[in-house]
């Protein structure tokens, strides 16, 4: 390749990561329907009283059972409300950072009065779509985010458009909120991305270094409050027990899974996400400082494991659907297994091996919606990727011999989202059909409830 096209490749990459790995307050699904409706509430001249928005079946599946934070509830609803009434419109996503406590008690009162309805668009041919509309007496204004968390296509007020983003007019109101173009990773190589991570300059990645910061505070605080499922905890009190070794191992497991407790049970710490998800961000980040502090690594070379583990992580997802059928988790933990390798033994081949064998490894596993039980998952993600490399320094992997592996990582990459494209299509049909109707059954069963009462 070129010195010229080097320099390109390499911005692109800079580029990606700056657009990708971004500080989130709370689960990205229901942050993007506060953020609309705080968007929506900056057009009106009073306080929102009734709050009424459409989603995509994909972003219901996952806010349906997240710990919106500060409030101590689960669910798209309680979002959406606070938005209006306490969001942030210009915070992206973190709107709900500074919400101020009247806003959450004013939030649960709407709630709790029925002025806050949260439907599934249908039919609907964006994976990831909201529609809301937030009401102040005879006003009201609707806000449209689609494709990816915090792009806004479309604003209304009174039924006049003042945002239009497939519009050919061109107005102030595109520089606020036109979403940059998505770069493209179709071209690139895993290769690439390793030659990148060790050779640029380490200034020009040194902010990567903020996404430790963020998610190691996540991850404190989920191994001090009792969040969520609990797991970093839990597994640190049986670790004190002599149930699980104290090693390695179950340190990444701990501090993960810790993250993402917190994460998904409330907390207002942001996490640093990847591709729009916090997930994502703590399962690319936290076993790379792990292990980087158990190694004694400098901060370069910490910098240099965590822009390899965030760019592939981002390289992969880049070939997936925004949300789908696949626990995206497991292929950011790919992306920490890339950070691992390198830091334990700095060639590309155990880089590659560790990715191959991670797919041959835990590439079914389903996203069922984003909740607690999603720190399970990534600590899965975690351990998986640690074992992928301590094969991998064995000269041991999965081979193109195997199931969807092929002798090439990029083309292994590529089976694995074709899958998740093409044939879990129906399998996140199903699954949110399931939960839908577990969400029935909950809703009847607590009306009779009250009828009793």
């Amino acid at each position: 390749m070129s010195e010229k096209k080097n320099v390109l490749l390499w911005n692109e990459f800079i580029r990606a990561v700056k657009q990708e790995v971004k500080p989130a307050v709370g689960c990205t699904e229901p942050i993007s329907l506060a953020l609309a409706s705080a968007i929506a509430a900056s057009y009106l001249s009073g306080p929102a009283h009734r709050v009424s928005a459409l989603v995509s079946p994909n972003l219901m599946k996952n806010g349906m059972g997240v710990t919106v934070p500060g409030t101590g509830m689960v669910g798209l609803p309680i979002a959406a409300i606070l938005g209006a009434l306490g969001g942030n419109p210009n915070a992206g996503l973190e709107v709900l950072q500074q919400v101020p406590p009247d806003a959450i008690a004013q939030s649960k009162t709407l709630l709790q009065q029925g002025a806050v309805t949260v439907d599934i668009q249908q039919p609907c041919d964006d994976i990831l779509y909201l529609e809301v509309t937030v009401f102040h007496k005879n006003e009201f204004a609707t806000v449209t985010i689609s494709g990816n968390h915090t792009q806004v296509v479309k604003i209304v007020h009174n039924n006049q458009i003042i945002f239009d983003k497939h519009s050919q007019t061109i107005n102030d109101m595109q520089q606020i909120y036109d979403h940059e173009e998505v770069y493209c990773l179709e071209q690139a190589t895993a290769l690439q991305i390793y030659d990148f991570s060790i050779k640029v300059p380490y200034e020009d990645i040194r902010f990567i270094l903020e996404a430790a910061h963020l998610n190691n505070a996540l991850s404190r605080a989920g191994l001090t409050e009792q969040y969520g499922l609990h797991i970093g905890m839990t597994l640190q009190r049986q670790r004190d027990k002599g149930l699980l070794a104290q090693d390695l191992l179950s340190d990444i497991m701990i501090r993960t899974s810790a993250a993402s407790d917190a994460r998904m049970g409330g907390s207002i710490l942001p996490a640093m996400s990847n591709s729009g998800s916090g997930n994502q961000g703590i399962a690319a980040t936290m076993p790379v400082v792990v292990v980087a502090e158990h190694l004694q690594s400098s901060e370069e070379q910490l910098a240099r494991a965590l822009i390899l583990s965030h760019l592939i992580a981002i390289y992969i997802h880049n070939k997936l659907p925004t949300l789908s059928a696949l626990c995206a988790a497991t292929t950011a933990s790919m992306g920490a297994a890339a950070g691992i390798a390198w830091l334990i033994e700095p060639r590309y081949q155990p880089i590659a091996m560790a990715i191959c064998s991670m797919i041959g490894d835990i590439s079914g596993m389903i996203c069922d919606g984003a909740s607690n039980s999603c720190a399970m998952k990534v600590s899965t993600g975690a351990s998986a990727a640690y074992k992928a490399v301590l094969m991998a320094l064995d000269n041991s992997y999965v081979t193109g011999s195997d199931g969807i592996v092929s002798d090439d990582i990029d083309q292994s990459i590529a089976n694995l989202c074709s899958l998740a494209r093409h044939a879990m299509q129906q399998t996140d049909t199903h699954i949110i059909e399931i939960m839908t109707h577990k969400a029935k059954i909950s809703t009847n069963s607590l009306k009779s409830y009250s009828e009793i009462k």
